[in-house]
């Protein structure tokens, strides 16, 4: 009975998933979408308190509290530039998890193992349980050893299998996800880097554990395992400290893809049909988005994760001119003449925290009658779509927020370009220069406006630490300072 209700809470539970996923592709269905998700997961944790297995109340509600605590203090205290690190923070505790169960489930073949042969009995054996002795010691157990008590051999094995696959996946999530918190956070470097020897390290990271996979399958020990998990947790480490800065939008998507793979490997490993059906979602949604991302960018996806943006295929070419800087007043001038302006967010909008600011200006040109629209490159920011959830919470309207495959040809006939805070996303370089890192990489062309402001804290390259030679161009000004400050400025002057 427990189990028929647990089985269709969670054929709900799927379908709730489901549609918070399709609903979050649209920026209208997004907040109803969130709701879904939500409750299918509020569903999904009652029914497994509920199911087959279920005991230890006071430790579970102990636990449930105290991530519910968690939770909605890092939900109050994150600001949206933070949102990048912390989606990968929570990538790093979902590959934790799937190495500790992974553990866990290996202990308990060794339990149950254990079990039988202080009975005299072989476990596991060729074929299903039969026998009272053997089905005594088959039901002194409860929860996942229970299942484990009644395997045959050859479920044994492929238990083995799942349950090694699982702690991989997990490993190489784990250390992947806590570098790129720590470059996302400024904590490690954003340039590429690697170890001597570079990827052969990682082929024989590897290598080594597909040979404790042999191992292990034939043994069952505990240092096989062991041993993969230092080698996995090596790859992610090394994996993820070869990408550069500018990769890290598709790097936290791929990430987001490998806790789903490892979430499906721990449903196999505990029979949870639940976990391998949203692991599945979770994985494929996030391995599509990072296609999508490396697709915009003109990469490969293989070529991002050896490297990517990592290094130069020879010496960058010269940038000629000078910055020339603007004040409040040009930029004011500048725009109370234009028909037509395109503004451009990056990163840089998103720790100023202006997207209020730029929510106002864009009412006060509009109520001047003018064409104002906003340009989105797939990558801009450092998680994929955090400019379109700036510019949606600041009540900017979704129809004048355009992808940049909607805008791109549009800038020739534009008055104004404003670039706030971006750099890798609007330089030139991509397109002129075959040894600049982001050679090739689809970028919007915001120089061809009749006249581009970027708005910029100071001279510094941005987070990848490539130059861009958009701010020397001719018709190119510099307008310096807090994103936020400069556009207040300009506010009083419009109109």
């Amino acid at each position: 009975m427990e189990y028929g209700f647990t089985t269709a809470a969670y054929v709900v539970a799927v379908v709730l998933f489901i549609l918070s996923l399709g609903g979050l592709s649209n920026q209208e269905s997004a907040k109803r979408a969130v709701w879904y998700g939500i409750v299918g997961m509020a569903l999904a944790v009652f029914a497994t308190l509920l199911g087959p297995g279920s005991g230890l109340w006071l430790l579970s509600l102990i636990l449930i509290a105290g991530g519910a605590v968690i939770g909605v203090y890092v939900a109050t205290r994150v600001q949206m530039t933070e949102m990048p690190q912390l989606v990968a923070a929570m990538h790093s505790l979902v590959g934790l998890a799937a190495v500790f169960v992974g553990f866990n489930a290996h202990i308990e073949i060794g339990r149950v193992t254990a079990a039988y042969a202080d009975a005299g009995l072989m476990f596991p054996q060729a074929e299903a349980l039969a026998g009272e002795a053997a089905h005594a010691v088959a039901e002194g157990f409860r929860g996942f050893a229970a299942i484990v008590a009644h395997k045959t051999a050859a479920e044994i094995n492929v238990l083995r299998v799942e349950l090694f696959l699982g702690i991989f996946i997990g490993a190489v999530t784990f250390t992947g996800s806590v570098i790129a918190f720590g470059k996302l956070a400024g904590k490690v470097t954003t340039a590429a880097e690697k170890l001597p020897g570079g990827h052969m390290l990682n082929a024989g990271a590897a290598a080594l554990s597909l040979l404790c996979l042999v191992w292990y399958f034939n043994s069952g020990g505990f240092f096989p395992l062991f041993l993969m998990t230092l080698a996995a947790l090596f790859i992610g480490y090394h994996l993820i400290m070869g990408i550069g800065g500018a990769d890290m939008p598709v790097v936290v998507s791929m990430l987001n893809s490998y806790s789903g793979w490892a979430a499906a490997a721990i449903g196999f490993s505990l029979s949870n049909d639940l976990l391998i059906v949203v692991g599945a979602l979770v994985g494929s949604s996030g391995a599509i988005l990072s296609y999508i991302m490396c697709k915009a960018m003109n990469r490969s996806f293989v070529s991002v994760i050896l490297g990517g943006f990592g290094g130069t295929a020879g010496p960058a070419a010269e940038i000629e001119g000078e910055q020339i800087a603007i004040d409040a007043d040009g930029v004011a001038a500048a725009l109370n003449d234009a028909e037509s302006v395109i503004i451009v967010p990056g990163y840089g909008m998103a720790v100023a925290q202006a997207q209020q600011s730029v929510s106002e200006l864009v009412r006060k040109l509009r109520a001047q009658g003018k064409e104002v629209r906003f340009g989105i490159h797939p990558v801009a920011g450092r998680l994929p779509g955090h400019m379109n959830v700036l510019l949606a919470e600041a009540k900017v309207p979704y129809d004048i927020v355009l992808e940049m495959d909607e805008i791109n040809d549009d800038f020739p006939s534009t008055d104004v370009s404003i670039v706030i805070g971006s750099n890798d996303i609007v330089n030139p370089a991509a397109q002129d220069d075959p040894n600049s890192p982001i050679a090739g990489m689809p970028v919007l062309e915001v120089w061809k406006a009749k006249q581009c402001f970027v708005l910029k804290r100071g001279q510094g390259t941005g987070y990848s630490g490539i130059e861009n030679p958009l701010f020397y161009k001719e018709n190119t000004r510099m307008y310096y300072g807090d994103a936020k400050a400069s556009i207040d400025a300009l506010l009083p002057k419009l109109g």
